[in-house]
């Protein structure tokens, strides 16, 4: 994988850099064929409920949010993940539009799909799970099709740590690797959670995993513990308080984007991490520039997602709404040049 530096200006090896006024210039991504991204996660029917309405049994799932934000960006997307023999085809044809290829999506007959159900509060930060329906789930063993084990870029949806490390076993050296977790996992499984973490480059997780993972509560002192445990990267996901980029000694803040209407944030995380890998795999690149670049184009896809209730705002977005947006996002981060105090 590539080296990654700090940017210019910046002192190699500091504790924090935080980039504001330095970010560089967003380059409108174009969709770049050929240069393929692997998704591996739940492939779900979620039933959420909000203080602005409720929907029931629409499409879910950590490999769905990701893939339909990492198509904007770069194709072939690959989806591997299960489904039961109620999945509608309808679902179907949403995630096979615009470059999502789904020979990887295993279908048992027989079984019935994976099924969430959430209440989320005012305070949007706090849920409920009312209900969680393994199903197909419960003994889901990701089988790579043939073409799919070429992949340069992996992103690892949330998923047990050892259906993770299978994933990797049949990958055949990958450019860069990005993994997701969650509390379940790091409390449950954590040898098998460490073992995972020593075979990827990048983690992606809350600001609330990042602390029960390192057992520190200082996010800066925490992703240093975390970092020498695999990753050369990490992402700290901090809600509306925007994310933090971990990488070579340096630390980027990328804000959270003002949004006057927020209707459900489910997936808003896997939307991150798809817009995250998609643009790196259209840039070709892992240098600090282009981290930092697509930790914004990640939060703008995210920042879309929460607009409506499961993936709906992700399908009908166009190519000029999604490069506005992340230049809105660097203009909330921009900071004039400051005079010296005399």
């Amino acid at each position: 994988m590539a080296v990654f530096s700090p940017m210019p200006g910046c002192v190699a090896g500091a504790s924090c850099c935080i980039v504001c006024s330095f970010a560089p210039p967003l380059p409108t991504p174009s969709v770049r064929v050929s240069v393929s991204v692997l998704v591996v996660g739940t492939v779900a029917f979620d039933s959420i409920e909000t203080p602005f309405g409720a929907v029931d049994q629409v499409l879910g799932g950590s490999a769905t949010y990701i893939a339909l934000a990492a198509r904007y960006f770069t194709r072939p997307v690959r989806l591997v993940g299960v489904v039961g023999g109620d999945f509608p085809e309808a679902y179907v044809d949403v995630l096979r539009q615009d470059g999502v290829d789904l020979d990887g999506l295993q279908v048992e007959p027989a079984g019935r799909t994976f099924a969430w159900k959430g209440r989320y509060h005012y305070d949007l930060n706090q849920r409920d799970t009312l209900a969680t329906d393994l199903n197909v789930l419960e003994s889901f063993d990701p089988v790579l099709p043939e073409a799919y084990r070429d992949s340069r870029v992996v992103c690892l949806g949330n998923l047990d740590p050892a259906i993770q490390q299978r994933v990797l076993d049949q990958v055949e050296r990958p450019d860069l690797v990005v993994c997701d977790t969650m509390n379940f996992w790091i409390e449950h499984t954590p040898d098998s959670l460490r073992d995972t973490l020593r075979r990827v480059d990048c983690l992606i997780i809350n600001d609330a995993e990042a602390r029960e993972l390192s057992g520190e509560a200082n996010l800066v002192r925490a992703a240093r513990l975390i970092r020498e445990m695999g990753p050369e990267i990490l992402i700290v996901k901090k809600g509306e308080h925007g994310a933090l980029l971990f990488a070579n000694g340096t630390v980027f803040s990328a804000p959270a984007y003002p949004l006057e209407d927020i209707h459900d944030p489910t997936g808003a995380g896997d939307t991150f991490a798809g817009g995250f890998v998609g643009y790196l795999a259209r840039a070709g690149s892992f240098e600090a520039d282009v981290l930092r670049q697509a930790v914004v184009y990640g939060s703008a896809m995210a920042s879309f997602c929460v607009e409506r209730f499961g993936p709906e705002r992700l399908i009908g977005l166009t190519r000029d709404e999604v490069d506005r947006r992340a230049e809105a996002f660097r203009e909330l981060a921009h900071i004039p040049a400051l005079a010296p105090l005399v």
